[in-house]
């Protein structure tokens, strides 16, 4: 953590020296952002927190929903332009699908920064947690959770960038125990519901399974629900830090054990903090990345979002 704090620090050191030379235009500002998704709680802190460091220095904002449909997303982008906003924040859907929109806030002038999610394009920046630690991390934690051996599934979701490092990261931490098997890699579609039905399909077809891990908390709270219907002893690690997740895992007794958390907040917070210093004329770094804690029964009654 001590890294995203002097990341952080310097950010808003950026942002409030620019302040100081441009705190009329401040008043003038439009920050507009583009979310993947709202029906997750992970994204609904992150607006919560561009909602209130857009007040803090008192710029107009915009929020938009995709609802994981890139056509929608950059007809949002569109939209967010034609309103003549000054700072885009981009949490894409489909990291190479909202290139264009990208490109057409850079002809436009806009600094873009994209959160959460890597975006193809002329961005300015890019803000996200180390996606590839995290599956590390939680893919470790369930390895030695189940003594090093046995047969374990990949609850898979959306191939965005920060899912597909959370998969290569989990594969490459399972390589160190050659007695665990992969035996399936399945697309739960980071839902609840879609993750609980997928997980009780494969619970039919791998008998012997002793540990799951999950791309996010939300498909793992569904795995979770068809795990413990099952009445299996079987172990489950995630990526988020959801408050639910957290809750569960705190209890000790739950097949929920570990979850990778995440900091939504200080992603949006770094990220306008870029996008200001940018804004008013720094050199901002490329790419900003933020850690991640892996999150047991040992420290999960401290933690939150």
């Amino acid at each position: 953590m001590k890294l995203t704090k002097t990341i952080l620090a310097v950010a808003t050191t950026a942002a409030i020296a620019s302040f100081s030379f441009g705190a009329n235009a401040a008043d003038k500002l439009k920050i507009g952002m583009s979310f993947q998704e709202m029906n997750n709680p992970y994204f609904v802190t992150m607006k919560e927190a561009l909602e209130e460091a857009c007040a803090s220095v008192g710029a107009e904002v915009v929020i938009t929903d995709a609802r994981h449909d890139i056509s929608k997303q950059i007809s949002d982008v569109e939209d967010m332009l034609q309103k003549d906003i000054d700072i885009l924040l981009l949490n894409p859907t489909d990291s190479v699908g909202i290139q264009s929109a990208v490109i057409d806030a850079n002809k436009a002038g806009v600094v873009t920064v994209a959160i959460d999610a890597q975006a193809e394009g002329p961005i300015d920046s890019f803000v996200g947690s180390k996606n590839y630690d995290a599956g590390l991390k939680a893919c470790k934690f369930l390895a030695d959770s189940i003594g090093g051996e046995g047969d374990v599934a990949i609850l898979d979701g959306i191939p965005v960038g920060p899912i597909l490092e959370r998969v290569r990261g989990c594969k490459d931490a399972l390589k160190d125990y050659p007695k665990i098997k992969i035996v399936t890699v399945q697309n739960g579609q980071q839902d609840r519901a879609i993750a609980m039905n997928v997980t009780e399909n494969i619970l039919q077809s791998a008998p012997n399974l002793k540990g799951m891990f999950s791309v996010n908390d939300e498909g793992s709270l569904g795995a979770l629900s068809a795990i413990q219907s099952s009445g299996r002893d079987i172990k489950l690690t995630s990526v988020d830090g959801n408050p639910q997740a957290v809750e569960e895992i705190a209890k000790g007794n739950s097949p929920f054990i570990g979850t990778s958390a995440q900091y939504p907040r200080d992603q949006v917070r770094v990220g306008i903090g870029i996008a200001l210093a940018k804004y008013w004329g720094a050199n901002v770094p490329k790419e900003i990345p933020i850690d991640v804690t892996l999150i047991t029964k040992e420290n999960a009654k401290g933690f939150s979002w």
